[in-house]
């Protein structure tokens, strides 16, 4: 019998989550932890989230959490889930359920009272693991040893499972890019590359998502590279793309334990087509933030080396901003095949975390002081004052801003 080793799972101790475990098990329910918290656990990773599955009814599971003054949110009702809210954290609680009908992108289930039903309409063996409240470790379709293995496996048929959402077929290699070791299962590969015209059915948002999660992991360019060479990634990515660029990204990442930010290496991976990165953010429906951010970076052209000088760099940060400054170099540094820069590179991102941007010293007022009258004349005055200032690194000599504001004002016909 396998155990969830309390050590490795400390949070199975929470108090929140113990309230509402027993509001679920007592007099005669049964719930059970499901998914990627096992799956977490036994490999001795963090857990993030934590999902509990019970063959409680969504009005049984309300009724117990309500009695037990845990409040139950109907975030997923029509797929069977209560949202329990228990000390201010939350934990999805879902009833078993099996499929009825799908489509690709949606289905239409119906509860159930059966582990193993519930269990074998899930995706891959490594996430039909369950654990009861005390540890112990429930296993369907050999996940247990397909864990050890580093194998992501369909339960069932694989063809099957994917024409079920085709969200699945990425989900494949983001799985095996986290979790997997080796090659990728050749029943899976075979099965997601011959339904991969399924993938224009899904959603941006769902394709993004999974995608991003993708890049997330330490190395991804195994599996992306797989992906490319079975026709899927053309399917999702369309243009070039620069792998060799997004490969060193991520060997930096590891080089110097930076946490990776999946963001910045999708624009790696994008090169710097702006007509193919548009119409990628575009079915993505990325966030406004994450949208500008690729495009900005996509189509930069400022000149950032690895020998940049103090003053450059701190001419550069004025301009763009610590963050955009950073997005960049990270980029320059990855397409810098010499490794012996490394250091250098190091150096202009400890610059700009530790830069500290510097306050022009005048205003319009100051400009219509010197006696321009108000409009725009003023506003392009004041930019060419700023252009020197900053070309002057930041000077603070209020006389030498003095001289210069009057010279340009001189030489400015109004």
């Amino acid at each position: 019998m396998t155990r969830l080793d309390p050590a490795r799972a400390p949070w199975m101790a929470a108090k929140p989550l113990a309230k509402v475990m027993d509001a679920l098990t007592r007099d005669g329910g049964d719930a059970r932890y499901v998914g990627g918290a096992v799956r977490n656990t036994l490999l001795g990773l963090d857990v993030e989230d934590v999902d509990i599955a019970t063959p409680l009814t969504p009005d049984q599971v309300t009724r117990r959490l309500d009695a037990a003054n845990i409040r139950a949110v109907p975030t997923g009702i029509d797929h069977g889930t209560i949202t329990a809210v228990s000390d201010g954290k939350t934990y999805e609680v879902t009833t078993l359920r099996h499929d009825v009908e799908t489509d690709g992108r949606h289905a239409v289930i119906a509860f159930a009272t059966n582990w193993h039903d519930d269990a074998g309409r899930r995706d891959f063996t490594i996430n039909a693991l369950y654990a009861s409240a005390d540890g112990e470790v429930f296993d369907y379709h050999n996940g247990l040893a397909d864990l050890r293995a580093g194998r992501v496996r369909f339960i069932g048929d694989a063809t099957a499972r994917i024409r079920e959402d085709y969200l699945r077929i990425l989900r494949l290699f983001r799985f095996h890019a986290w979790y997997g070791k080796g090659e990728i299962d050749a029943v899976a590969l075979g099965a997601a590359a011959a339904e991969k015209s399924g993938l224009a059915k899904l959603s941006g948002e769902r394709i993004a998502q999974e995608m991003l999660r993708l890049l997330e992991a330490e190395n991804p360019l195994p599996v992306l590279r797989v992906m490319a060479a079975s026709g899927i990634l053309a399917e999702i990515l369309p243009g070039a793309l620069d792998m060799t660029r997004l490969e060193r990204l991520c060997a930096i990442d590891a080089a110097n334990f930076f946490t990776p930010d999946p963001v910045l290496r999708l624009a790696a991976l994008l090169g710097t087509d702006e007509k193919s990165a548009a119409a990628v953010v575009d079915r993505f429906k990325l966030s406004n933030r994450d949208r500008a951010r690729i495009e900005d970076l996509v189509g930069a052209k400022e000149k950032i080396v690895s020998y940049l000088s103090i003053r450059e760099v701190r001419k550069l940060l004025y301009r763009l901003d610590r963050e955009r400054f950073r997005d960049r170099t990270f980029l320059r540094w990855a397409e810098d095949a010499k490794a012996s820069n490394a250091i250098q590179w190091r150096a202009l991102l400890e610059l700009a975390n530790v830069w500290q941007r510097p306050a022009f010293p005048l205003t319009g007022r100051d400009v219509m002081q010197a006696g321009v009258p108000e409009g725009p004349l003023v506003g392009q005055i004041l930019n060419e004052v700023e252009d020197w200032w900053i070309d002057a690194d930041f000077t603070d000599d209020e006389f030498s801003l003095a001289e210069r504001l009057k010279a340009v004002v001189q030489a400015t016909a109004y």
